[in-house]
């Protein structure tokens, strides 16, 4: 309320007028501005009246219209938010609008298809709005025209210019600005026509604004005989509301019916979205979920401004207050690319968060795919605190896809991990996947990741891992999952000293030379030329060394999330999601045989694309220069394929409960142990942590050279052995068909090229394949010592224990345990 005392109410005005907005000119007694609201900054749109002389008789108009506006209150008439009234102006306030002229005459805000569908549901909204004024309120607006609609920021079209607004029966009042003239309906001039219905005016009206909608603004009523660009499925509709004879024209309500009948004009995907989007609220879940699956699609084809201020929110609301479940994720995330920094902070990233603490799989599973959609407006504090714990509960799902998702959406957080996440709790995952896991995609998977983010981790922890964990995956049963520990390696060469090259790399390359699967040959020969080719730059030009090692204690690459993104693509296509259907449909059979036995043909389809033929998911090669950290091989890892979206909805069993250690899984089991013989460590110069190494003796500078072994010059290395038995290499085997009958005295010559990569991998897990011969004598040794010292251990520890059972009287709180 006004104060009646105030001298000045305008100045008391709460709301701040700035720049006039054009395209009311001559149009309107109205002068529109932008304003905002002096307390909280809301921005609004000012319609202001100014008595002119002369004008007098326009000031009841305008007020008319204010008191008009403030009583009608409907979803597509324009909103009165405010007003203020004096003998000389009025002020009336409604929500931030522009004229449609200036909005049509755009041509930044609509391609040409997206116009028609916008002009398509703005008209439906204006018919709705004058159906209600003339079928519910027996009200005849007498003034709709191009100048009459405003859009708001979301693109709605709203109803205004009701200054001369009437009961439906009462005759239509004179109007006093000129321009309007040329909207007069051809029976006001004629006093023998009578006007025979109550929406005759107002649908002369609406084929008026239609023409003016594709054609521009109306330059005199004859214009109205050319159909111009009126598209065809609207002209004989169109000729009906500008026909001569009164009584012909449509009722607004029948126009919506007929335009919505089939091949009508507001008979199109983006009507029927906004129309199942406003009556989204009487929708059962099975109709949302069918409508949100089939959405995503249709976005691209849709008004922006549409989507990010109406679609957008919609779907927010669906998530939070309805059941709209998981479908709703997919559109929800691909609009919200449309926000700003600022914005999606606000609408978008509590979703998230709230999201990741869902016990539904189908949830979890269209979250961990959508990843790269929205990690990047995710702060590392948030990931780190609130999202990744909840995210590592899927490495121990018991469903096969939750696992692989979970594995592959690490490539995108791994940038914004701090160490004791990344170092510690996801390369422990790792670890434990990578020779646990019966799903022989999902190991292979976890070795492709972890090459991947290898520039994140810290230089100790690369020196530590990844030699051991790709030499591992290079012994694993399933074949991709060994092309992949050979192309982690030359990918993340540049990490690896050249000694590691020569001493622990190449040796266990040149194991898969004589491998089973003639594409890992492939790999394991141009990989073991690569490094070759490394050594021999060194020893030629020694000043090199500096060089090729200068990246080996680098810290984190610390690269942006978008690189992180793109590498989404190197990823191994879904594997999982080929095999596991075989796996459950003979339980009997080992999961890695089928795997292997059922390998899929590759599509040319690069969505569905599955590592079949190993030769083309692994064929590239080393060029001489390695200097650049692995990017001769990025075309291997694109080779693998996209990530595919896999099919989630029939998983509906509850996740795991959070925990923060790993029930019924032994450390030392899985990686052997992380205690280091302090024999070998003194030997040869291994540095233990007081955390340990992941396995024993994998960072020996050399291997001593055992004395029973005859000298390289005894063996016959010509051109053409004289018998098998000559053949230095005839004792290599990799299967159970290619071993041969092998005679004592050559019994040491095959000791002599295993025992590089045996003493490499020996702590790394018995996988029993066809890679492991029997163990060596050595390694025997070193593992009996490790046994005797843990029994002297537990002895020990068991001698201690049964001393404090035998003590007399219980323990006092507080008192300090002797040791």
């Amino acid at each position: 309320m006004w104060s009646f005392f105030s001298r000045d109410p305008a100045r008391d005005f709460p709301y701040e007028i700035s720049d006039v907005i054009p395209g009311l000119e001559e149009k309107s007694i109205w002068q529109m501005h932008k304003g905002k609201k002096k307390a909280s900054g809301e921005p609004v749109t000012v319609f202001v009246f100014e008595v002119k002389p002369g004008g007098e008789d326009l000031l009841e108009t305008a007020k008319s219209a204010v008191k008009r506006l403030k009583t009608l209150r409907h979803p597509n008439i324009l909103t009165y938010i405010d007003s203020l009234e004096t003998d000389k102006i009025v002020y009336l306030v409604t929500e931030p609008v522009e004229t449609l002229e200036c909005h049509l005459a755009d041509e930044d805000v609509y391609t040409e298809s997206q116009k028609k569908l916008a002009i398509s549901w703005g008209l439906h909204q204006v018919v709705k709005g004058l159906s209600f004024l003339i079928n519910d309120c027996s009200l005849a607006h007498n003034n709709v025209c191009l100048s009459s609609v405003f859009v708001d920021q979301a693109g709605n079209w709203r109803l205004a210019g009701i200054e001369y607004m009437s009961p439906a029966s009462d005759p239509s009042p004179f109007k006093s600005v000129r321009y309007w003239e040329r909207y007069n309906t051809p029976e006001r001039g004629d006093p023998a026509r009578k006007k025979v219905s109550k929406w005759s005016t107002d649908s002369w009206g609406l084929g008026c604004l239609i023409w003016e909608a594709f054609n521009g603004p109306l330059p005199k009523p004859t214009s109205l005989k050319s159909l111009g660009k009126i598209p065809k499925n609207l002209s004989a509709h169109y000729c009906e509301l500008v026909g001569a004879n009164p009584s012909s024209r449509p009722n607004p309500a029948d126009f919506i019916n007929k335009c919505r009948a089939s091949g009508g004009f507001f008979k199109n995907s983006f009507v029927d979205t906004m129309i199942f989007i406003e009556e989204m609220q009487i929708k059962d879940s099975h109709e949302k979920s069918r409508f949100f699956a089939n959405l995503t699609p249709l976005l691209d084809s849709f008004p922006q401004n549409i989507c990010k201020y109406n679609i957008l929110p919609q779907l927010v609301n669906a998530f939070e207050f309805g059941d709209a479940g998981s479908a709703v994720l997919s559109p929800m995330f691909k609009l919200g690319k449309l926000l700003d920094t600022e914005q999606y902070q606000k609408k978008i990233v509590p979703c998230v968060v709230k999201l990741f603490s869902s016990k539904d799989r189908a949830t979890r599973a269209k979250l961990l795919q959508q990843m790269d959609q929205f990690v990047h407006h995710l702060q590392p504090c948030l990931i780190n605190d609130q999202i990744f714990p909840q995210i590592i509960q899927g490495f121990m799902d018991t469903n096969p896809t939750i696992r692989e998702q979970t594995v592959k959406c690490m490539l995108h957080l791994s940038s914004k991990l701090n160490y004791h996440n990344l170092d510690e709790e996801l390369l422990k995952h790792f670890a434990r996947l990578q020779a646990k896991d019966d799903q022989g995609g999902i190991r292979t998977n976890t070795t492709v990741c972890l090459g991947k983010i290898a520039s994140y981790l810290h230089p100790q922890t690369r020196q530590k891992v990844l030699i051991p964990a790709f030499s591992r995956a290079m012994r694993d049963p399933f074949p991709p999952a060994r092309t992949a520990g050979i192309l982690a390696l030359s990918a993340t060469q540049s990490y690896y000293t050249l000694r590691d090259c020569a001493t622990r790399i190449l040796p266990a390359l040149c194991a898969l030379t004589v491998d089973p699967d003639k594409s890992v040959r492939d790999q394991a020969f141009k990989a073991a030329k690569g490094f070759l080719s490394k050594l021999e730059k060194v020893s030629e030009d020694p000043s090199l060394a500096e060089q090729m090692e200068a990246d080996v204690n680098a810290v984190g690459s610390g690269s942006s999330t978008s690189t992180a993104a793109s590498w989404a693509g190197w990823a191994v296509s879904s594997l999982t999601a080929k095999f596991y259907k075989s796996s459950q449909q003979s339980p009997s059979k080992p999961a890695t045989t089928q795997a292997s036995s059922q390998l899929p043909k590759p599509s040319s389809d690069s969505s569905h694309s599955v590592v079949s033929d190993h030769s083309h998911a692994a064929a590239a090669t080393i060029k001489d220069d390695h200097q650049d950290s692995g990017s001769d091989y990025e075309e291997e890892w694109n080779d693998w394929g996209d990530i595919e979206d896999s099919s989630v909805t029939s998983l509906t069993t509850a996740v795991p409960t959070p925990s923060s250690k790993l029930e019924g899984w032994d450390v030392n089991e899985d990686w052997e142990s992380f205690e280091i013989d302090p024999e070998r460590a003194e030997s040869n110069k291994i540095v233990s942590s007081s955390r340990g190494d992941w396995s024993e003796g994998l960072h020996e500078d050399f291997i001593p050279a055992d004395p029973k072994l005859k000298p390289a010059s005894s063996y016959n290395w010509k051109t053409q052995p004289s018998s098998v038995s000559d053949d230095v290499f005839s004792s290599l085997g990799v299967s159970s068909k290619m071993e041969t009958k092998k005679s004592s005295e050559h019994q040491s010559s095959r000791i002599e090229n295993q025992m590089v990569t045996k003493s490499v991998d020996d702590k790394w897990g018995d996988w029993n394949d066809q890679f492991q011969d029997k163990t060596q004598n050595k390694t025997e040794e070193v593992r009996k010592k490790r046994e005797e010292r843990r029994q002297q251990k537990l002895k020990e520890f068991q001698a201690r224990k049964a001393a404090r059972q035998g003590t007399s009287g219980p323990m006092k709180l507080g008192v300090r345990k002797e040791h």
